[in-house]
């Protein structure tokens, strides 16, 4: 019964990918790409898989973090830096995005250019713009892999990747790739999948100046909460400067201020139980690469790590399990019947889920932190 499940998948599959071959020659990709690029494509059920088990969106922070901010992960990116200094110190002055935030991606995509993927990019696309999940947008991505090969920035053979289509030593997906990486090296090809990583780095920080990235701005520091802090103000939608921050019983670790990086807002990303955050606008910048706040919040302090600042001091909730994916879904659901709309049951918490969160433990008059827990489960069920 299950070979003929899978046989008849692959059927389905395989009608598939010549229709869409069909679609692709419509949008001018020539057949011989399309030749090349499909030759031995088969339905990748492991692409699926983790699909369906995201780290970002499956794991605590505080899990999260400590695979991606390692002290290994710290030493091997130091490494990194004195490696590739002067390249870095040349994308930095171009691009004006700090140094040890393209390392900081480089290390949490790819711990440094050591698992860049080894799926062949245009089958991981076909597999899931198949499946339907999230149809319409890895079939755009598949299009975009197919411009890049007729274009000749790489070959098929070449072209592998993550279990989402994402490419190279910091993982751009094929949309992203064509619109903002760049031939650093000056050698006529944006060349993210080579040994050298140049292109590559200079591609995150164009990518990253393009929306908006201020240099010497940090993505997110540690701050102390007075007892009366009110955790219905740690929200992304009330932003304040640091010193008035201050005014209302959030300041730096060491009960100052916090330095006028810009305007901020307060992010509690495992509750009032767990360390606080004033998150400036390059959170925002870096959540156009990744929307998951725990790698943001990975990136920040990996970077922040690099420049010699300690570890996050305040201790993180380890106690309750997180919700698993279903039960995530479940808690969508019930948001959305209450009438609080988290914009789909996908089993992933995001800021549409967070806000959700927060807007329900208002109006119930719960402590407000937007932290799905278990106890919140219940309390809708």
């Amino acid at each position: 019964m299950t070979l003929r499940i899978q046989t008849t998948q692959e059927q389905a599959f395989q009608q598939w990918i010549s229709a869409f071959k069909t679609r692709a020659r419509g949008r001018g990709i020539p057949d011989s790409v399309l030749t090349q690029a499909f030759r031995g494509v088969r339905y990748n059920s492991e692409v699926i898989e983790k699909d369906r088990n995201q780290a970002e969106f499956s794991l605590p922070i505080w899990d999260y973090l400590a695979r991606l901010v390692s002290d290994d992960q710290v030493r091997n990116g130091e490494r990194a830096l004195r490696r590739n200094r002067r390249t870095l110190n040349a994308i930095e002055e171009r691009y004006g995005v700090d140094k040890e935030v393209v390392v900081a991606v480089w290390g949490a995509e790819t711990r440094y250019g050591a698992t860049r993927g080894d799926i062949p990019v245009i089958e991981a696309l076909s597999t899931l713009a198949f499946d339907g999940r999230r149809g319409r947008f890895f079939e755009d991505q598949l299009y975009e892999a197919l411009r890049i090969l007729a274009r000749g920035d790489t070959s098929p053979a070449n072209m592998r990747g993550s279990w989402a289509g994402a490419m190279g030593h910091t993982q751009f997906i094929p949309t992203s790739f064509q619109a903002y990486a760049v031939d650093f090296d000056g050698d006529g090809r944006r060349d993210i999948w080579s040994d050298d990583p140049t292109d590559a780095l200079a591609s995150t920080a164009a990518y990253l100046n393009r929306f908006g990235w201020t240099k010497g701005q940090p993505v997110a520091i540690e701050v102390s909460l007075s007892d009366g802090f009110d955790s219905g103000n740690a929200r992304r939608n009330l932003t304040m400067s640091p010193g008035q921050w201050a005014a209302r019983g959030v300041t730096g670790l060491d009960g100052k201020p916090v330095p006028n990086y810009g305007q901020a807002s307060v992010f509690l990303p495992a509750g009032r139980a767990g360390p606080a955050f004033l998150i400036f606008n390059n959170f925002r910048v870096l959540e156009r690469y990744n929307a998951a706040d725990a790698y943001v919040m990975a990136v920040s302090q990996l970077s922040m790590r690099l420049r010699g600042f300690d570890p996050i001091e305040a201790a993180w909730p380890i106690g309750p399990r997180p919700l698993t994916p279903r039960e995530v879904s479940e808690l969508q659901e019930r948001l959305t019947r209450a009438g609080f709309d988290t914009e789909g049951a996908d089993g992933l918490i995001g800021p549409n889920t967070t806000n959700a969160i927060r807007n329900y433990q208002r109006a119930r008059g719960l402590p407000v932190d937007g932290f799905a827990s278990q106890e919140l489960l219940e309390t809708l069920r």
